[in-house]
């Protein structure tokens, strides 16, 4: 029987979009950076041939927003789409979720407050520290520059249930600062704003009261998406003029007092938290300009 050989490198996003265009040779700049682009020179590295790797099987990278194509024929009838519905080249799921809220401007975060804490913020320039887990999407002219956290809900939910979280949050005092100086992470390791694979959790000394155990887990990732942004600012990012906030913790009214007392700008509202209409406003302004 003769051994299955690579053929193509292809991320999620691209499989799917080929299964609409019937073209599998093309990604955006935003997923390819996953597999080593450069956003910067917009090539891939030579030291991907120099490896001995056969770049033949490295996709063509367009920028986020760019025709691609059109949709199948037969793609077209299954969906029911138009026959000339057009293919757009997309973004990863956290850039979507960043143009879906309607930030726009140089100086404006968003914060994911989903499982993992992830940060991005509005720059005219890129910047990679990896030395702190900082890196950069291109979108257009502009860049996505942030990092992403272990921190968030799934280092809470190794202490408390979702159901625990709600039925305590009307007891937190989110104008008090306990002050207890947690760094709450699910395992070892942390990735950003401090890159240390061994870093493990801080979450002593527990108080008694399982309300104040939990405002101190949430004032923690408080602090580290503050030390987040700080981080950004100190490596040359633009000062963080306001913010928003996508994923599940954002309907959190007293963790959003517990970060707003935190972080000292103004917390704005999202447009949307649905990465899908992220893409919808990239697609529609790369085909007719309008944001």
């Amino acid at each position: 029987m003769q051994a299955l050989r690579p053929h193509r490198i292809v991320h999620q996003a691209d499989w799917i979009a080929g299964h609409l265009s019937g073209r599998f040779d093309v990604s955006d700049e935003n997923n390819a950076l996953k597999t080593g682009y450069d956003p910067v020179a917009r090539a891939w590295p030579g030291w991907i041939a120099a490896t001995g790797m056969d770049v033949r099987m490295l996709p063509d990278v367009v920028a986020a927003g760019a025709v691609t194509g059109q949709c199948t024929t037969a793609a077209a009838q299954a969906l029911g789409l138009p026959s000339n519905a057009l293919m757009v080249a997309g973004t990863t799921d956290g850039c979507a979720a960043f143009l879906a809220t309607g930030a726009d401007k140089p100086g404006d975060g968003v914060t994911s407050l989903g499982s993992t804490l992830v940060l991005k913020l509005l720059s005219n320039t890129p910047m990679f520290a990896p030395q702190f887990g900082i890196y950069s999407h291109r979108i257009g002219h502009v860049w996505l520059v942030g990092g992403a956290s272990n921190t968030g809900g799934t280092a809470l939910l190794q202490h408390f249930t979702a159901a625990q979280m709600k039925a305590l949050e009307p007891r937190l005092i989110a104008e008090r600062e306990l002050s207890l100086g947690y760094y709450p992470l699910p395992g070892i390791g942390e990735r950003f704003p401090i890159n240390d694979p061994a870093l493990v959790t801080r979450v002593t000394p527990r108080p008694g009261d399982d309300a104040e155990f939990l405002q101190g887990l949430l004032e923690g990732i408080a602090a580290v998406e503050a030390l987040g942004y700080q981080r950004l600012a100190e490596i040359g990012g633009p000062k963080l003029i306001s913010l928003r906030a996508v994923g599940g913790g954002a309907a959190n009214a007293a963790w959003t007092q517990i970060r707003q007392r935190k972080l000292c700008v103004p917390f704005l509202r999202a447009r949307s938290d649905a990465a899908a209409a992220g893409v919808a406003r990239l697609a529609l302004k790369a085909m007719t300009g309008a944001a």
